[in-house]
């Protein structure tokens, strides 16, 4: 990443200034990720061909070198659409945005971004942000909360605690509390989350695996979701696997139950891969989705992601 030195030289005229300071400044990395998509939808009764932008995003990140070794962090990223320029009237909307420190301790950051029970779940979608998402029939707590206080330990034999205050900012709605502990290493992922009011009177347990063994790699997440007032705990849960076929083609399979979205959810997604370049890919989905008021949703369609 480019740096830049900015030194603050005051002149020799002014001996208390006479030391010129130095504050080393990463410059800000701009990124990116275009993921757009022809497909064909059909919700109930009704069936339309589209163009779909899926999560494209435009973003700022970098880093600040402080005093007593503590480094600063910060991170703006917002989403756009691709395929008509219009998010809820916008033509950006705001995703992760915060400023933080780090150093030896861990982190903290403060501002808005993906809860910790969210980002348990790593790579176990295997069709985040298109129309199988898990978001879509399994789980309502992939949440990005706004007035967010959170803090992470360093990563110590392959082990990271995350825990996050989220203020409500109202009297009659309490404060959420998002925390999970993941470990990790090159073949193994586990994860173990739990919320408590980020969504209002709702507590959340999630529970994730993954396994990588050679060009195979399976996954899992059981989620379950107690909502005040309610006699039953609704549960959830979903099984991936991906298979690498060549060095640039991927299958992608992942199905799902859950009580939590909808009553007695079902859901089952297939697809593949193919790598144009590096941070290019062009794909293909099908993804099916039932539910126990025996309405459905079908959607297939190929796309394209960029990321810069």
């Amino acid at each position: 990443m480019k740096k830049t030195i900015l030194s603050l030289a005051i002149a020799a005229t002014l001996p208390a200034f006479a030391n010129a300071e130095k504050v080393e400044i990463e410059m800000p990395e701009f990124y990116g990720k275009i993921n757009v998509s022809v497909q064909n939808t059909q919700e109930g009764d009704t069936s339309v061909s589209e163009v779909a932008s899926n999560a494209s995003r435009l973003g700022v990140e970098g880093k600040i070198n402080l005093k007593h070794g503590l480094q600063g962090v910060y991170q703006a990223e917002y989403e756009t659409q691709v395929d008509d320029g219009d998010k809820g009237g916008q033509t950006f909307s705001q995703r992760n945005i915060f400023a933080g420190i780090k150093g030896n301790f861990g982190q903290v950051i403060v501002g808005q971004f993906d809860t910790a029970l969210k980002k348990a779940q790593k790579k176990i979608d295997l069709f985040n942000d298109l129309e199988g998402d898990i978001k879509s029939a399994i789980t309502d707590s992939d949440n990005r909360k706004k007035n967010s206080v959170q803090y992470n330990t360093p990563k110590i034999a392959g082990l990271v605690a995350t825990v996050a205050h989220i203020a409500s900012e109202s009297e009659a709605i309490n404060d959420g509390t998002s925390s999970s502990l993941t470990y990790s290493n090159k073949k193994y992922f586990a994860a173990i989350a739990y919320d408590t009011d980020v969504n209002v009177d709702s507590d959340v347990l999630r529970i994730v695996g993954q396994y990588t063994i050679a060009d195979l790699t399976l996954g899992g997440l059981w989620e379950q979701d107690n909502r005040q007032g309610s006699d039953n705990d609704n549960e959830g849960w979903v099984y991936s696997a991906a298979y690498k076929l060549t060095s640039d083609i991927k299958l992608k399979a992942q199905y799902g139950e859950s009580d939590i979205v909808k009553d007695d959810a079902k859901t089952y997604s297939l697809g593949a891969d193919y790598k144009l370049a590096e941070d290019a890919k062009a794909y293909a989905f099908i993804t099916d989705e039932e539910f126990g008021d025996n309405s459905s949703n079908e959607y297939y369609g190929v796309g394209l992601v960029y990321s810069f």
